[in-house]
């Protein structure tokens, strides 16, 4: 892992002079402006309403709200130091419940805190800001890494399609399986991408689009339901997206839709593939029916960008994800390499092997 790593501006998030700067996601493609979060509630309330999202990054963002509770305690205006550690680890528990990647964070903070708590003010503080740092290192090191064994199982001629974002706005700096496409790209492979725009709040159009457009990687933007007939005329060859979280059998939860592709995928002969660091994987989850999955604010479908498209008075569903059985995987592009089935032991060997 390189110790000397420094996030910075033009990365997903940074920390800088006592606060937690976040590209607000919700801005672009529009507008690039960062967030200010100086307390953890304003790390929460970046995580809630999407300024930060994807799981590695809200993970980060986590590890640093954690640190930001202990640092605005130290200034005495909440409780003793370990004490505001404590509560900003609970603030950031309570904002996302699906992506393993911020429990993962918050519990190597929480590990931090216990192992330091009878120490003084500023053991805590610094052991808490060490271990944000090496949360962020850890992930854009799994993610370089896990790129570089993505980049191997992709087709010549690779006509991909990809659902919501999972780049590097989704993941600090390297992502997952946008990035593989990406850097295949940078390499001088024939690569085209087909980006589902990932209603209802265009994550895929906003998002994604957004970063191969910076890239230069060629694509094209397609709606949600366009995938299927897209398939059956031959030109999609390959199906990567990333993920939340990864049961111990391989069930996968990620954004919403990505189940359908799944299916249209094993119906027309494609490859499905996800992409996620070991940190997405929660070996003390048994199967994907365990996974919790967030329902959001049913006027996220009823308004889009700002108007009403539906009626006050019409009932609607807004589950922010959806589970991938692991028998439509073809495999899980990891740091450590592809797994595959029979993913419950192998998912314990990749972990023993660490």
């Amino acid at each position: 892992m390189d110790d000397h790593l420094q996030l910075k501006k033009g990365d997903a998030l940074y920390f800088e002079e006592d606060a937690l700067f976040i590209l607000d996601q919700r801005a672009l493609p529009v507008e690039e402006s960062y967030i200010e979060a100086r307390t953890p509630e304003e790390v929460a309330e970046a995580i809630c309403t999407l300024g930060v999202r994807g799981a590695m990054a809200i993970g980060v963002a986590a590890a640093y709200g954690v640190f930001l509770g202990a640092l605005v305690a130290s200034k005495g205006k909440v409780g003793d130091v370990a004490q505001g550690a404590h509560r900003a680890a609970r603030i950031m528990k309570a904002s996302r419940p699906t992506a393993r990647n911020l429990f993962w964070a918050v519990e190597r903070m929480e590990d931090e805190i216990r192992n330091f708590e009878g120490g003084s003010s500023k053991d805590i503080l610094d052991a808490l800001r060490r271990a944000a740092d090496s949360v962020a290192r850890e992930t854009v090191c799994q993610n370089k890494k896990l790129v570089e064994v993505g980049i191997e199982i992709l087709p010549g001629d690779c006509l991909a399609l990809t659902h919501c974002n999972s780049g590097a706005l989704a993941s600090i700096r390297y992502g997952t399986a946008l990035s593989i496409l990406i850097e295949a790209h940078r390499r001088g492979r024939r690569v085209h991408v087909f980006v589902d725009e990932t209603r209802p709040l265009l994550q895929g159009s906003r998002l994604t689009a957004w970063e191969l457009a910076r890239n230069g990687v060629p694509h094209t933007l397609i709606c949600d339901s366009a995938a299927a007939i897209l398939m059956k005329s031959g030109e999609i060859n390959i199906v990567i997206t990333g993920a939340d979280r990864i049961a111990l059998n391989g069930d996968t939860a990620n954004k919403v839709g990505t189940y359908g592709l799944a299916v249209l995928a094993r119906h027309h002969g494609l490859p499905f593939y996800i992409a996620a660091p070991s940190s997405t994987i929660d070996l003390s989850c048994p199967k994907g029916e365990n996974i919790p999955i967030e329902e959001r604010d049913q006027e996220e479908v009823k308004i889009f960008r700002g108007e009403r498209v539906a009626p006050d008075e019409t009932p609607a569903r807004n589950p922010a994800f959806d589970v991938t059985e692991a028998e439509l995987i073809s495999g899980i592009i990891t740091e450590k390499g592809v797994i595959r089935a029979p993913y419950d032991e192998n998912l314990k060997r990749m972990f023993s092997s660490s």
